[in-house]
């Protein structure tokens, strides 16, 4: 299965910017969903992730309250709307595929390429 971030793009704080995570090969129906973020000189950090029937989510305390993951089956891609941006926020973002959600990178089998969202002062 192939992954592909895309949406990312430079705003100023306070701007939103909705990424999509679609995914070719494979569907998403019977998989959980991660978005990933690693900032330069940083480790990856979890963002948000979502189950296959959208009933699980799960987010990165840091994130709560701004950002909302979503899926759409029938167009096998999940999105990630991330809404009152900071410069924190600046980082490349990935999407990437795995059995159960959860905030361990370990736990997903297939990565996209990231997308990079950088958010000016």
């Amino acid at each position: 299965v192939q992954l592909q971030a895309s949406g990312g793009g430079l705003v100023q704080t306070g701007a939103s910017l909705r990424l999509s995570c679609t995914a070719f090969g494979r569907t998403f129906s019977s998989n959980a969903i991660g978005w990933f973020r690693q900032a330069p000189d940083k480790e990856r950090e979890f963002v948000a992730g979502i189950s296959w029937s959208g009933r699980q989510i799960l987010y990165a305390d840091s994130v709560k309250g701004r950002f909302t993951i979503s899926k759409n089956n029938a167009e096998n891609t999940v999105y990630l709307q991330m809404n009152s941006l900071t410069p924190e926020d600046t980082a490349v973002y990935s999407c990437a595929d795995g059995g159960v959600v959860t905030d361990t990178p370990g736990q997903y089998n297939y990565w996209g390429q990231g997308t990079q969202v950088t958010v000016s002062s």
